[in-house]
């Protein structure tokens, strides 16, 4: 099992959206992001840890812009907090080892995989396809493609 952990080097690697976001709790734009239509199939690691956080099998689309799911891989690699800036109340979805900012959870997604919506900015995350899987030491999330190939 790896430890996933936030390290100053993988902070200074981030691009300047990366770093606004992960770091500073920004919004990357609707429509304008990596990840809002990708569909390979794999899953979504923390930009700054690589803690899994997403499977591409939880993935739908939202129409929101942003890639969006209905519930994490691990669930204790994920943090939600209240989140009122803006005069909204909304809340934050943060990754629990690398602490960075990923978006914010809402309860208008598909009823049937149970109501919820993770809204999340692509410059959050890095995609890990499922034939670099192994390689990549994300080896035991192989078996929930299993039925996909």
């Amino acid at each position: 099992m790896s430890t996933y952990e936030k390290n100053a080097e993988a902070v200074a690697l981030l691009s300047p959206e990366q770093f606004r976001v992960t770091q500073q709790g920004a919004t990357e734009p609707a429509f304008a992001n990596a990840f809002w239509d990708h569909d390979e199939p794999g899953i979504y690691v923390d930009i700054v840890s690589g803690e899994p956080l997403f499977s591409s099998l939880d993935k739908y689309d939202s129409d929101c812009g942003w890639p969006s799911f209905t519930k994490p891989i691990d669930a204790e690699n994920v943090e939600e907090k209240p989140d009122n800036t803006f005069g909204m109340e909304r809340t934050e979805v943060r990754s629990s080892h690398g602490d960075s900012h990923l978006g914010h959870v809402f309860d208008d997604g598909p009823q049937d995989a149970g109501g919820l919506r993770y809204c999340i900015n692509s410059a959050s995350l890095r995609f890990v396809p499922v034939e670099e899987l192994e390689s990549e030491g994300y080896g035991r999330y192989l078996k929930l493609f299993e039925k996909e190939r």
